[in-house]
């Protein structure tokens, strides 16, 4: 059954005092807030976002949890207006005054992915200058080729457990479990931790009951990983991180390390689980609107236009009193970017989410991007490359409109994905017949060194010869 609809503040035949918009500017009086989680909110976010859009204009005052507010940003360009204003918003959550008086509570479900960290996501400069440095320059020496090989084993791996059942769940046995073990590997950590990942992971971002309990089974995974990296440390971007002229303290490690991890497994999981949703589901894949084929490159932007994986999230926060079109924003008073809704703005052309214009927001913008969006990207392309290439007739087992959503404010991220295809045999690694998917072009020599106790590996050589390609993938890559 279809929930019911939630009635926006202002709609009804005598609305209560205080809750509509004023004709001119709208004050922070939070008691009109239209809340981002539920079952309705999960099942059509884009139907909400249109009527906030239409009630209140770019910018709309709602609920992250029960009795947390926030102003919520829905236009393009107020959204970029944030963004890259950060000597009027900090993004430092001890400036939220809410918080901070105790009107929210220190245990509420959305501290896990609200609450302050010191890391590059929540905090300003000087801090954040120090901190983003030590990450960029500890992504920049992952070699492309090594990650590319990674990825191309685990996914076959993975494939292999189920292709000759003729049936899975690619959202819990493939799309979840495959980012956790890159991740793993990036890190230096065993494959044996990936389980307490992704539960870990999947409670806090989910923001529910269980968001603290996540937090701490996340706290106990970093510890052990430090500790771990302190004693052996090796060719991966926690000792890379730890020897970084920075000079990271161990709580800086962690904290770091948490949004590095968090952001590059749960937000990749949704990212491969949206576009196979969107590539198994909608027949306009196999063209674009010029006639031409439509790469899993181009779907993957497709998704990012227009069902990020991160919905709901670039938190800031007012330095001071002032205006965002129209609203009044009080200073600490937490203000939320929808890169969905900003992503969809009627204001764009219509045109924008083509094939080839990453304009988006998916990945945020200004001094707090995202600095892990490419291996996000080349992540995906080659999980859902390889499994279309052994599971040529793989289906949807239920409707797509059947398929279920998370609750939470803060992501787009299908529960399940089940499917059901021709049973397959595929060769196992190191058997003569596999091979690894084809690898890019090797890394520069312009590649700047970086100061670190480990060197960057070699690049590996690409492998001596193609691997096969089955018609539906190569159709599917534009091929």
């Amino acid at each position: 059954m279809t929930p019911a609809r939630h009635r926006l503040p202002g709609t009804e035949a005598a609305p209560p005092a205080g809750t509509g918009p004023p004709a001119t500017t709208r004050e922070a009086g939070h008691r009109a807030g239209v809340p981002l989680y539920g079952p309705e909110f999960a099942a059509d976010p884009h139907d909400l976002y249109d009527r906030l859009r239409r009630h209140y204009g770019e910018v709309a005052p709602v609920e992250l949890a029960p009795g947390v507010h926030a102003w919520l940003v829905l236009g393009y360009y107020a959204a970029l207006e944030v963004l890259r204003s950060p000597h009027l918003y900090s993004k430092d959550p001890r400036t939220w005054r809410a918080l901070a008086c105790g009107e929210v509570p220190a245990d509420s479900s959305v501290i896990p992915m609200m609450g302050y960290r010191p890391n590059a996501l929540f905090s300003d400069p000087p801090a954040h200058d120090r901190y983003r440095q030590a990450i960029a320059d500890s992504l920049a020496r992952i070699d492309d080729h090594v990650l590319h090989t990674s990825v191309a084993r685990t996914a076959d791996r993975l494939i292999a457990s189920f292709a000759s059942r003729g049936r899975a769940d690619l959202l819990i046995e493939y799309a979840a479990v495959l980012p956790v073990l890159t991740v793993n590997a990036l890190f230096g950590q065993a494959d044996d931790a990936g389980p307490r990942l992704v539960a870990a992971l999947a409670k806090m971002f989910e923001g529910g009951e269980d968001a603290i309990e996540g937090d701490r089974l996340f706290t106990r995974y970093m510890i052990d990983l430090i500790a771990s990296k302190r004693d052996r440390p090796g060719p991966d971007v926690t000792s890379w991180l730890m020897a970084h002229p920075a000079r990271l303290s161990d709580e800086e490690m962690i904290h770091q390390c948490t949004l590095l991890i968090a952001a590059s497994a749960e937000p990749v999981q949704n990212l491969i689980g949206n576009a196979l949703r969107l590539l198994l589901a909608d027949d306009r894949f196999a063209g674009d609107l010029s006639g031409g084929i439509m790469s899993i490159e181009a779907a993957l932007e497709q998704v990012l236009w227009q069902e990020p994986p991160m919905a709901n999230y670039a938190v800031h926060y007012p330095r001071r009193d002032l205006v965002l079109r129209g609203a009044t924003l009080r200073a600490g008073d937490p203000v939320v970017v929808s890169l969905a809704a900003a992503n969809i703005d009627p204001a764009l052309n219509p045109a924008a989410s083509r094939a080839g214009n990453r304009a988006h927001l998916a990945f945020s913008a200004g001094p707090h991007a995202c600095p892990a969006k490419d291996p996000a990207r080349r992540i995906a392309t080659i999980a859902i490359e390889r499994l279309l290439d052994t599971l040529s007739d793989v289906r949807l087992t239920v409707p797509a409109t059947d398929l279920q959503w998370r609750m939470g404010p803060f992501q787009r991220a299908l529960t399940a994905l089940p499917v059901h295809f021709t049973p397959v045999h595929p060769p196992a690694i190191g058997d003569p017949t596999w091979t690894p998917s084809p690898l890019p072009p090797a890394p520069s020599a312009s590649t700047p060194p970086a100061p670190t106790s480990t060197a960057r590996p070699p690049a590996s050589a690409p492998p001596d010869r193609p691997r096969g390609w089955n018609f539906r993938a190569a159709f599917r890559r534009g091929r």
